[in-house]
């Protein structure tokens, strides 16, 4: 898989570091020869987890945060500054599902860069079974698991109910989309065994 190209220059100085942004600054040479300072913010990368059941079902959220109400989503998160991002996702699934898997591999990345540029990390979790109970932030995160057939989370992932732009991208790129529905879920469904 190939590497995220940066997209800050080298030259580049940090002027803010935040918790979850850090902003940075450098005098760029422009066209006509005059000089101007460019800006772009970097912020911290993200795992997202498509999570299989030992019985094929697909691991979704419903989620409460506050200030952000209720949506629904795959697992995964920020990765903290120092981690990699399998540690994440291994970590997510758990704090999150209460779920492991017995295989997780690095599925897809995409590096999204315009003026704030981050990196998500897309993986797949084989063999998922629950092994405890969720270990949500204190007071941050209200998070109901649910297990969906392969129709149900298509039909929610295609009409956007659930995030997943990136997702459906990767299954058109993969060839697993195909205009009869029913093939599309099988396609699909045996490719992610």
């Amino acid at each position: 898989m190939e590497k995220p190209k940066p997209s800050i220059p080298e030259n580049a100085k940090k002027v803010f570091a935040g918790k979850l942004f850090d902003v940075y600054q450098w005098e760029q040479e422009m066209f006509d020869g005059s000089k101007k300072i460019f800006e772009k913010v970097r912020k911290i990368d993200s795992t997202v987890i498509l999570a299989f059941t030992d019985d094929g079902k697909i691991l979704v959220l419903n989620q409460q945060q506050p200030n952000k109400g209720n949506y629904t989503s795959l697992p995964g998160g920020m990765i903290e500054r120092g981690d990699k991002p399998m540690q994440t996702a291994e970590r997510e699934l758990l704090e999150e599902t209460g779920y492991v898997a017995n295989e997780l591999k690095l599925w897809h990345s995409h590096q999204f860069h315009d003026k704030a540029v981050w990196n998500y990390f897309y993986f797949i979790a084989k063999g998922c079974h629950k092994v405890a109970d969720q270990n949500l932030d204190a007071g941050g995160e209200k998070i109901e698991v649910m297990e969906l057939e392969m129709p149900e989370f298509l039909d929610m992932l295609l009409v956007q109910k659930i995030k997943g732009s990136e997702i459906i991208m990767k299954m058109i790129k993969e060839d697993l989309v195909v205009i009869d529905k029913e093939k599309t879920y099988e396609k699909i469904k045996n490719y992610f065994k």
